[in-house]
Formats: structure tokens, sequence, C-alpha cells
């Protein structure tokens, strides 16, 4: 049995603090194999019913990652206009995604058709299978800043339409598109709490006792 020490948990413990979203990138090309490893940290998380949903895509098309940024402006545009007074103005200034200046482009999908598993564990709860997905990325996210890279999740897109674009089979659920490269800079503080969007709160905050 492997066991970590006190200096080991402290490591890993700034390693969650350290980790962030980011959407501003250096534009120097990734090394060699640097999404492939990724990718196989990630397929070492915990899936349901040992299902391995996870199904990614590395964008390399120059025409493909330009619908994207188009599919983003026009949802980012609509996301800016469901705000109003002070909270749009805040909004506008906010920057949302590195898609221009990233250099990679990972899309990650959730397989619902896939017989992976057989089943097991995910009858009464078929999320579940979106859940693992989840939780890859949460390990591929930790070790992105690990090697050094800077990891950004880019929500405001239309599922639909990076379906479309990637034209990927039906049976696959779009999870998340990120992108992967070098920060400008690091920081131990979310992006949105320094441009005072919100705050992180105490854990107590979302702790009850039975």
């Amino acid at each position: 049995m492997v066991a970590f020490d006190d200096q080991f948990r402290h490591q890993l413990r700034e390693l969650f603090i350290w980790r962030r979203d980011v959407r501003r990138f250096r534009t120097d090309p990734l090394p060699d194999g640097a999404l492939e490893r990724l990718i196989d940290i990630a397929c070492l998380s915990p899936s349901v019913g040992l299902s391995q949903p996870w199904r990614f895509v590395i964008v390399q098309d120059a025409a493909r990652r330009s619908a994207v940024v188009e599919d983003y402006k026009a949802c980012n545009a609509d996301a800016l206009a469901s705000y109003s007074g002070e909270r749009a103005t805040q909004y506008a200034t906010l920057k949302l995604s590195g898609l221009v200046e990233a250099p990679g482009h990972l899309a990650v999908f959730a397989d619902k058709a896939s017989d992976i598993g057989h089943g097991l564990g995910r009858m009464t709860m078929t999320e579940t299978i979106e859940y693992s997905v989840v939780a890859a990325i949460c390990s591929m996210w930790l070790a992105a800043r690990a090697e050094g890279f800077g990891l950004g999740w880019v929500s405001i897109l239309n599922p639909a339409r990076i379906h479309a674009i990637l034209d990927v089979p039906e049976s696959w659920r779009f999870i998340g598109y990120f992108c992967i490269g070098y920060p400008q800079a690091e920081f131990d503080r979310p992006e949105l709490e320094r441009a005072n969007w919100e705050y992180r709160r105490a854990p107590k905050e979302f702790t009850i006792r039975r």
C-alpha cells in the first residue's frame, strides 16, 4: 500500500488552492503529448459501474475552432442581454474565455449509449454517467495545474451547435469545452472573485449536521 505523508498532503492542498479556471493564456504551444497525458490522468478517475463514459475530442482544425469561437460570441451576447444596469456593465468587462489565445482546445462528452459497465449503478440515477465525466474533468484540471498548464472551462456555448461543429455521435452528451495552455499569470484566488463578481464562501455555509 502506498503511503502519503504530511508533506504530500500539504502539497496536494496547495494544488487545490492554486488550481484556477484560466481565461488569460499565453500563445506558446503546448509540449508534444501534453493533452494526451492529461487525458490519461482523466481516465484514471472513478466512474459509475466502471462505465468509463468520458469521450474526448482534441479540436485542432482551424475552421472548427473558429466556429466554436463564433458560437461563444453569440451565446455571450445573449448572456449579456440577460443582465441589466450595473451588473450588465460589469459582465461586459469580464473575460470569460481563452478560446482565441489558448493553444489547446478539448471538448468532453458523456457517451450515454455505451454498454461498458453493463448499466451497473445507474438504473435509478442515470445522471451518474455525466457525474463520472465531471469527476474525470476535475482530475484532469488538477493534473494540468501540476504540469504548469492553465485550464479554462467554457460553458457559454450552445450544446447542439457544438455537437454539429464537432460532428460527434448523437448519443454523446456535451459536458464541457476546455481551453488549455500556459496562463499569463498565476493566482490563488478565482478571477471572478478578483473582479468582484462573486466571492468564495466558507465551507460551513454549505454544511449541515443531522
